[in-house]
């Protein structure tokens, strides 16, 4: 979802605005919600890493919680104030989202090769 995102992001100038708005708020909904899902298994798993141990102290993991719930549950607002909460009072969110992905993706393909 994050490389369709980024996809969508690079060709706004060729799309008509709504349809960018719509395609680029369901890219990054699911991305986000499915980001937190990976929090709840590193939790869950008791998982350790320095980066993402820290990442995951952000006060942004409960706000994404939130974002999640959102995302995977059914609203009668479009943009429900989970959605925008995240946006609005997440601290430097967009970054802490992009940093996490990395950390997560370092730590997992580090153990894919240990094992390979």
């Amino acid at each position: 979802m994050r490389v369709h995102f980024d996809n969508t992001l690079e060709n706004k100038e060729k799309m008509e605005k709504q349809r960018f708005d719509i395609d680029s708020f369901l890219y990054i909904s699911y991305w986000y919600g499915g980001l937190y899902v990976v929090i709840e298994g590193w939790k869950e798993l008791a998982l350790q890493d320095d980066a993402v141990n820290s990442l995951l102290d952000s006060p942004n993991v409960g706000i994404l919680r939130r974002y999640r719930h959102g995302v995977f549950h059914f609203q009668k607002e479009y943009y429900d104030k989970r959605f925008t909460e995240f946006m609005t009072e997440g601290q430097n969110c967009v970054v802490w989202v992009r940093q996490l992905r990395k950390a997560f993706s370092n730590y997992f393909l580090e153990k894919l090769n240990k094992n390979a």
